[in-house]
């Protein structure tokens, strides 16, 4: 099982920041894809940003680009999801997630095979 728990949700006004943190193993943290997902009110489950831990360039989904970051901190062997300038639209329950780089997913990254989930964390931007 893959250690996966996430932190830093809360409520927001428009226009704030805030920043997630899904603490994880070393392991995860080098060797798996990492991912952000969220699931907004009336809508699936969608991917926000991927980031792979031998460095492969960082990916975004086009709500999100120039808004959001992912990164890894090693201090805390933590995947992190730095959100700024949040609307409302941002509002959601975000989850983080990984799957073993074997075997290589060949379509598109926001629609890669999932195997482990955190347990999320609430996101709420007021206007």
């Amino acid at each position: 099982q893959v250690p996966l728990v996430e932190s830093g949700g809360g409520s927001v006004q428009a226009a704030g920041s805030l920043r997630l943190s899904c603490k994880t193993s070393r392991d995860v943290l080098q060797h798996y894809f990492l991912y952000w997902f969220r699931q907004t009110p009336g809508k699936e489950r969608e991917a926000v940003a991927t980031l792979h831990g031998a460095g492969v360039e960082a990916k975004y989904a086009d709500p999100v680009r120039g808004r959001f970051t992912i990164s890894r901190d090693y201090s805390e062997n933590s995947i992190i999801l730095q959100m700024n300038n949040l609307t409302p639209e941002d509002t959601g329950m975000y989850y983080c997630a990984a799957r073993p780089s074997w075997p290589p997913h060949t379509g598109p990254w926001e629609k890669a095979p999932i195997k482990y989930w955190g347990q999320g964390t609430q996101v709420t931007v007021s206007s």
